[in-house]
């Protein structure tokens, strides 16, 4: 028997045997006669299994089928295969799947409409003092906790408003309770928004957060209800009143950023935006032969050696009559107002691309007065094509007057250049905000 019960240390180190049936175990080596079978034993639960293979176990099986009678053999192995093997399958570390590109693009929000509600004060309460040889206790209600307030504040380390919900309400106060308890006030509602959020009401503005860990209450709580304590007088000895919570206040706003980026690419679908935002930056917007691929804006990061940092957005493409709505319309004009100075990106392979500047800053400046005036670079995309060299002489002797960085998304050419000169215009920003007092927004 003991030969027959040998395990090799292979098989020993895959089971753990607790102390019960380690004694089992013994008793039919030891003595020759089992005193329970292999399948009883299993049944029992009282092993604890390791680790276990395919090779482990057809090992169990060759050895309980040689050991047992052939009457008892084969009820032993079905029990072992069927019953008990599924709790002994390796349990292995479950990887996470990996998130397409797609999944991991982050969109920048630079306005959104909230709903706030204050929370609800709690309710007061109606009790009388009740104690042995005390026939007249008196009213005991304690008032209710007051409700909790929703309040914005800014935080420097959140850049965009894609965390803010559509939806706030507050906490409610708890209820007064007797023995002249009064409810718990609730605790206040924070929602973080970045720096330069601007809070609209009805079109007008009534908070400009402009630093950090400033604070504005955007929905009081209610008051709590008063107990019938409160009632009591010199009249009336044995108030029956007791008020409930009054509801907070409720309003609709409108959230937008003052400053969405430094700087702002402005072109037609299909000029290469995207591309060159990827070019430069560590953003990682969608990129597809199609026109309007960006639907929503991206904004990429330009880290310099000094520690700057220069903010890019993406500008979903425009078309002509934008400002009357049409395309995409309105909405995405509105981020390019947010951008202190503007870079037009126009693709060289097209036919007449000094056409592509002329329209866009005609419709940024049907838009809004002014807008087209402001700092500007243009950016000729797409210089590596055959035809875009004959287009780019062209368009130079048309805007001798502007300054034009020839680059090419693709392969990466020239784009130190633009860097070079995005620098520029950011020192441009932080001297013309310091001469007129203000405070310059850095990313």
């Amino acid at each position: 028997a003991r030969s027959q019960w040998e395990w090799s240390d292979w098989a020993r180190s895959q089971w753990e045997w607790s102390d019960w049936a380690r004694s089992q175990w013994m008793k039919l080596v030891h003595f020759g006669q089992p005193t329970m079978f292999l399948s009883q034993i299993l049944s029992l639960g009282k092993w604890v299994p390791l680790k276990t293979s395919v090779e482990g176990v057809s090992l169990c099986q060759h050895v309980t089928w040689n050991l047992l009678p052939f009457s008892h053999a084969n009820t032993s192995v079905q029990n072992f295969t069927t019953s008990d093997l599924k709790y002994t399958k390796a349990q292995g570390i479950r990887k996470k799947k990996e998130l397409s590109e797609k999944k991991l693009t982050r969109y920048f929000v630079d306005q959104r409409k909230v709903t706030v509600f204050g929370g609800r004060g709690g309710d007061g309460t109606c009790t009388f003092h009740s104690e042995p040889r005390k026939e007249f206790g008196g009213p005991d209600g304690g008032n209710g906790g007051d409700g909790g307030h929703v309040i914005l504040k800014v935080a420097r380390q959140i850049k965009s408003l894609s965390t803010v919900m559509s939806l706030y309400r507050g906490n409610n106060g708890d209820s007064g309770g007797s023995k002249n308890c009064y409810g718990r006030n609730a605790v206040h509602t924070y929602v973080m928004v970045p720096l330069g959020t601007v809070v609209k009401e009805d079109g007008r503005i009534v908070a400009d957060l402009s630093s950090h860990a400033e604070e504005y209450v955007v929905a009081y709580g209610g008051l709590g209800g008063k107990g019938n304590r409160f009632f009591l007088s010199n009249e009336n000895r044995a108030p029956m009143t007791a008020t409930p919570g009054d509801p907070g206040q409720q309003r609709v706003l409108q959230l937008e950023l003052r400053t969405m980026a430094h700087a702002g690419m402005v072109g037609f679908p299909n000029a290469g935006k995207s591309s060159l935002l990827r070019a430069i930056s560590n953003a990682r917007p969608a990129v597809a032969d199609y026109p309007f691929t960006t639907l929503n804006p991206h904004v990429g990061v330009i880290h310099y050696q000094d520690f700057e940092q220069i903010a890019v957005a993406d500008i979903p493409g425009i078309i002509r009559g934008a400002h009357r709505n049409k395309g995409l319309g309105i909405s995405f004009l509105r981020h390019i107002e947010r951008c202190r100075f503007l870079l037009f990106v126009l693709d060289l392979s097209t036919p007449e691309p000094w056409q592509q500047l002329e329209d866009l800053k005609y419709e940024l400046e049907q838009y809004e007065r002014g807008l087209s005036k402001r700092p500007f670079c243009v950016i000729a995309n797409k210089i590596d094509l055959p035809e875009s060299k004959t287009n780019f002489v062209l368009l130079r002797e048309k805007f001798k007057q502007c300054v034009i960085i020839p680059v090419s998304a693709l392969t990466g050419a020239n784009v130190e250049e633009l860097l070079m000169h995005l620098r520029e215009l950011y020192d441009g920003y932080l001297e013309s905000t310091q001469i007129k007092g203000c405070v310059p927004v850095k990313w």
